[in-house]
């Protein structure tokens, strides 16, 4: 599937994931797999809601105390022998990247799962200075051979099925033999093991994201289920983390609690396979590890979500929960959105960081249904700051006409209730008699977007609000 630049072209994106039988097939893994096994993992903990509201509280008074803790976390990396490098955009956090490489002398970077490395484009700005960057996270690595985007943030390629991945191996991996049997999931990842195996050695520079920064010790902590993200971190001559300035946390223990609610809400295991804390660079007497420890932290728009109805966004842990229960997530998959961050977070997340001119569509990408917020371990209320966009796009006139038209149209009615009520009854009454042959509306005024797919009942009864006053006066008269 074609994916485009920005979310401008959901709509159409939106429509050709749903005529995908591909796609539709994969996804069924979403539907069914994650949210049984986070349910699971929750039942098996009687104190996870207290949890959740711990984990919240730790972030909230982490972002009140933003710019403290992050010259803390600053100061206790330089004190371990690191370097942090502050990066206001995209731009300058590539440009800080490929500075470092350039002065290593790097040919091959190898690169573990980051969203910060997605979000600022860190691969094609490599491979234009001259070096070849090599995704070691088997999701990331498949969709790297295919040259897409991750469709999900836990997991990359969960849009494709095993004779896709098969078929990429096939024709990227040409000096293994053509006759091997690829038929099972094992074998594939056998297969990406021996070739990674080769890059991992070969790397002069390893790059990992980070699931948190602690400004108590200046240390970055990667959870992984692969070990791919040790193997980047130790290897090279330097490891740069890349991360965004809500990542840093304040202590030890405050990630520890956190820790107890991403992997249960993610994959729905107690503890993620892999939990790799590093703090700076190798020291003497030390086995292994880097030679230069390097942090890049970006801001790119997260400190302009402070202090307004978005901040709470900036609590996200990128568990992934949200969209492993969104239903517009499960017809379209992660690429319809059309950029770095899909589902429900990236609906409130994308707008904040490319623009609601580029990203306007997304919010309106929703049933408001509140399965995100009910799963959420960090209780963000996601509905609430969908509707927050929705309302500055109508303020912005960057909504459809017919769609801002119909809505003043409905609130001329709806703020005048003398005139409201009959009108409703007037309606309900056509819409009934010309669908009484059938009991249902094959076509509607306006309707088109529900016609289309499904048949609307014809109305019975009277209206909600006649209903509503008939109960008021039985409770008069009882």
């Amino acid at each position: 599937m074609t994916v485009h630049s920005t979310a401008k072209a959901f709509k159409r994106n939106a429509a050709r994931a749903m005529q995908d039988e591909k796609l539709q097939r994969a996804l069924m893994h979403v539907r069914t797999n994650f949210i049984a096994k986070r349910q699971s993992a929750v039942d098996r903990l009687p104190e996870f809601e207290a949890l959740r509201e711990s984990a919240r509280d730790i972030k909230n008074h982490t972002l009140a105390h933003l710019d403290l803790y992050l010259e803390r976390y600053e100061a206790k990396v330089t004190q371990a022998g690191g370097h942090v490098h502050f990066a206001r955009t995209a731009e300058e956090a590539r440009a800080t990247v490929v500075d470092i490489c350039r002065r290593l002398g790097a040919k091959t970077v190898t690169k573990g799962k980051s969203m910060i490395g997605e979000e600022i484009g860190i691969n094609e700005a490599l491979e234009k200075a001259g070096m070849k960057p090599v995704e070691t996270d088997l999701g990331e690595y498949i969709i790297q051979l295919r040259g897409e985007i991750p469709s999900h943030i836990i997991a990359p390629a969960v849009h494709l099925n095993r004779d896709q991945v098969e078929a990429d191996f096939r024709r990227a991996h040409v000096e293994l033999d053509p006759k091997r049997d690829l038929s099972e999931p094992t074998q594939l990842l056998a297969e990406a093991r021996q070739v990674l195996r080769e890059r991992f050695l070969a790397a002069d520079v390893g790059i990992t994201g980070a699931n948190f920064l602690i400004a108590e010790t200046g240390t970055s902590v990667i959870v992984t289920n692969e070990g791919n993200g040790d193997l980047t971190q130790t290897l090279p001559k330097a490891h740069i983390v890349l991360a965004s300035i809500e990542k840093v946390t304040p202590t030890l223990e405050d990630v520890c609690q956190i820790l107890r609610v991403l992997a249960r809400s993610a994959t729905g295991q107690d503890m993620s396979v892999y939990t790799t804390f590093s703090t700076g660079p190798r020291r003497p007497g030390d086995p292994d590890g880097p030679g230069e420890y390097h942090v890049v932290i970006l801001d790119n728009g997260r400190s302009a979500m402070l202090g307004t109805q978005f901040q709470d966004m900036l609590r996200c842990i990128r568990c992934g929960a949200c969209m492993n229960h969104c239903p517009v997530y499960h017809a379209i998959g992660g690429h319809a959105y059309g950029w770095v961050y899909p589902g429900p977070m990236g609906a409130v997340l994308t707008p904040s960081l490319i623009g609601l001119g580029e990203g306007g569509n997304l919010p309106n990408a929703s049933t408001f249904c509140g399965r995100c917020e009910a799963v959420c371990p960090m209780k963000i209320p996601l509905p609430g700051m969908m509707r927050h966009w929705r309302e500055r796009e109508f303020e912005r006139h960057l909504s459809p006409a017919t769609q801002r038209y119909g809505l003043a149209f409905w609130a001329f009615f709806a703020k005048r209730p003398w005139l409201y009520r009959p009108a409703t009854r007037v309606a309900m009454w056509g819409l009934a008699l010309f669908g009484r042959s059938k009991g249902t509306l094959s076509s509607l005024p306006f309707g088109a977007g529900w016609t289309t797919h499904r048949d609307f009942p014809t109305p019975q009864g009277p209206t909600f609000q006649a209903r509503w006053h008939g109960r008021d006066k039985r409770r008069d008269l009882s």
